[in-house]
């Protein structure tokens, strides 16, 4: 084999392993977004709230702390979004119930998702949802309005938590962006945020 073919099996084999990390890093990539959500959700970083594997409480404590609720849209997305109630006291523990607000303010259907954190950070691995209209899209028709849920706990482990013992104020945050491909009329029909049990009326 000559200098010159061996030359130009370097270059082919260089060449198919720079493809072969192209293409991998494209599927990273993609699949980034996804992962670092679910490592949020199972780890609490970031402030993200535990939402695997989820179950209830142990029991109810005699300690409290206030949770407060926060709204925001992405200026992509006409909507009107604020919570019923602005905080509750909850003791450790206590399944809570609580609502949300969402009106489409344009004169199409519009679809949107929420994003969610809990602060102080070390607060999100013991707050859980139990229910929540962030694991679904919304879709709100023009100037449809609608009560989304929310049903949580502060696990009580927070009490006995050396990081986190000293937090009596938690703060839980929603931000809705919107859904790019699904503001038009044959979008999805609306997919309600309701506990189960609920009806109309």
């Amino acid at each position: 084999m000559d200098r010159t073919e061996r030359q130009g099996r370097r270059i082919r084999l260089t060449a198919t392993v720079l493809a072969a990390v192209a293409v991998g890093m494209t599927g990273l990539s993609f699949a980034s977004a996804p992962l670092y959500r679910l490592f949020c959700q199972v780890t609490g970083f970031a402030g993200t709230p535990n939402t695997q594997n989820v179950g209830q409480p142990a029991a109810v404590s005699d300690k409290a702390v206030t949770v407060r609720f926060d709204a925001n849209v992405n200026s992509a997305l006409p909507w009107r979004f604020k919570p019923v109630q602005h905080q509750v006291d909850v003791r450790l523990g206590q399944e809570v119930l609580v609502y949300y607000t969402a009106k489409n303010t344009s004169d199409r259907p519009l679809t949107g998702t929420a994003t969610f954190n809990v602060t102080p950070f070390k607060a999100a691995p013991y707050f859980t949802k139990l229910e929540c209209f962030c694991f679904t899209e919304q879709t709100l028709q023009p100037g449809e309005e609608v009560q989304m849920p929310v049903l949580f706990y502060v696990d009580p482990a927070l009490a006995e938590s050396e990081e986190a013992s000293d937090v009596h104020k938690i703060t839980l945050s929603y931000t809705f962006f919107r859904v790019d491909g699904k503001d038009d009329a044959g979008a999805a029909a609306r997919v309600s945020a309701r506990l189960p049990g609920d009806t109309d009326g």
